[in-house]
């Protein structure tokens, strides 16, 4: 199934770099994770009211508008696609989060995680590979990283959850 998932997700990135040449250029496709598997990565990151939320890669801002809304945290989203980023920040009007959240255009590679606790994302395994390194640089002791769908190669993820055709990885920075 992953190998199908794989398959799909590389087809769509063909497709919308031929179709959508004035975009920006995306490392990966803009796929929305589905709210339950938005709550369980919420939930096995075991977020904490005084955490701060990093989505990379946040899309219309769902997984950081939904930790600020159900559990009180701040947020940062980032996203390459400034179209993304107003979907976000209209989503975290409609939710009423506007004070706890806030949506940047950036690249990943250029962003600072050091302040985040948690770093959720739902990118393709070749830039979660790519990002690794930088990841265990910034982020202090004790911060999670949990991704959807895709790992992090040989570092073994800590718990693996999974949410209907969905996978859920978690790590711990020691």
């Amino acid at each position: 199934m992953k190998t199908v998932k794989n398959l799909l997700v590389a087809l769509f990135v063909g497709a919308c770099t031929v179709a959508y040449a004035q975009e920006p250029q995306l490392d990966v496709p803009y796929v929305p994770t589905n709210q339950q598997t938005v709550e369980k990565m919420l939930e096995l990151a075991n977020i904490k009211p005084d955490d701060v939320v990093y989505d990379l890669g946040c899309g219309d801002g769902r997984i950081i508008v939904t930790a600020a809304k159900k559990f009180g945290v701040t947020g940062v989203g980032v996203d390459l696609n400034p179209q993304r980023i107003r979907e976000a920040n209209e989503n975290a009007e409609k939710a009423g989060v506007t004070d706890k959240v806030k949506f940047v255009e950036g690249n990943l590679f250029e962003f600072d995680f050091s302040k985040a606790d948690v770093v959720t994302m739902y990118l393709l395994p070749s830039v979660n590979m790519k990002l690794r390194s930088k990841l265990l640089k910034e982020l202090k002791p004790g911060s999670r990283i949990v991704s959807h769908d895709f790992d992090m190669g040989d570092w073994e993820a800590e718990k693996t959850v999974k949410v209907g055709n969905d996978t859920v990885y978690l790590w711990t920075i020691d």
